[in-house]
């Protein structure tokens, strides 16, 4: 079993690239003509942003696409110097073969600091002759508005479940696993769209246990089960605060969550509660302030004893 599952599923054709269809469809018409522009790709993680990029430059250098394809993350090198040298020395030099242009590809350039944005900005224009970017972003408002308006803009959307269940067959299948039914869904729940995080699940359970199940999938995963999560809330909606607090503490080191992981298990189960529309808005505003404690440095189990506090008067 490959030590490294990510890079053994990673799409090698347009084909192999579910769930953005129309994406891949005006992708490949730029590829067909060789006549490309530069591209931003924006959206969640997992989705195939970074697959894309990769089938491009298969399909535009064959044999060659090592050598016309320059890939840099940069959450790793944000600075303006990389721009300045990496970058440039790379954009300035012909491309090997018949495309008049190579490709760089800047992951995760939401991360790049405003001056390594500027910088980039003048390097897009100058050397658009022989060298075309591709930029993948998770949140499109970090990129400048003078980058995104130089790219042809594609807007990623998280995977359908039917495009996950495909992946999860296709794993288990090249792998010989045995995943019942109840898994399958677990994995689907919890990847959120996410095909590098089903993978790499996955492989975790693989390593552990020759059957996988719904258990194992979420201790993996380091999420409670949604039954879980809603039997807490029902116990803090009866006004049982103390049983409530205590299922909290028994979800909380069964699973090793932390204090964000239960409020996004909160979050998702308030709306499957017996609650009028205005009351579950209201829980549901509560869990934004409760995160935003959280997130400036409170202490987490207090703040979810307040959260459980304020379900337990809900229906009053």
């Amino acid at each position: 079993m490959s030590d490294i599952w990510t890079e053994k599923y990673r799409p090698k054709n347009f084909e192999d690239i579910k769930g953005q269809d129309d994406i891949v469809r005006k992708v490949k018409a730029f590829v067909e003509q060789q006549a490309m522009p530069h591209l931003l790709f924006t959206g969640p993680a997992g989705v195939g942003k970074t697959s894309l990029s990769l089938v491009i430059a298969r399909k535009l250098f064959g044999d060659n696409w090592r050598e016309n394809f320059l890939e840099l993350n940069a959450s790793d090198d944000r600075g303006i110097d990389v721009v300045r040298n990496t970058v440039k020395d790379f954009a300035r030099t012909r491309a090997i073969g018949n495309v008049p242009f190579k490709i760089i590809y800047l992951d995760e350039c939401d991360a790049l600091t405003r001056e390594a944005q500027q910088a980039l900005r003048r390097t897009m224009e100058n050397y658009v002759q022989t060298c075309r970017f591709i930029l993948s972003a998770n949140y499109a408002s970090k990129i400048l508005d003078p980058i995104q308006s130089r790219c042809a803009v594609f807007k990623f959307k998280p995977l359908a479940k039917e495009h996950v269940l495909l992946l999860i067959n296709k794993v288990a299948e090249q792998e010989k696993l045995l995943i019942d039914d109840n898994a399958k869904e677990a994995l689907i729940f919890v990847s959120e769209g996410d095909c590098r995080r089903v993978e790499n699940i996955l492989q975790s359970c693989a390593a552990v246990a020759d059957t996988i199940t719904e258990e194992t999938v979420y201790s993996m995963a380091s999420s409670a089960r949604p039954q879980e999560v809603r039997e807490l809330l029902q116990l803090a909606l009866t006004g049982d605060f103390i049983k409530s607090r205590n299922k909290l503490t028994d979800i909380m080191h069964k699973f090793g969550l932390s204090g964000l992981d239960i409020i996004k298990g909160v979050q998702k189960e308030i709306w499957n509660l017996d609650l009028d529309g205005r009351t579950a808005a209201s829980l549901v505003d509560t869990c934004g302030e409760i995160e935003f404690r959280m997130v400036e440095g409170s202490d987490e189990f207090i703040q979810l004893e307040a959260l459980l506090a304020r379900i337990s008067v809900a229906k009053k």
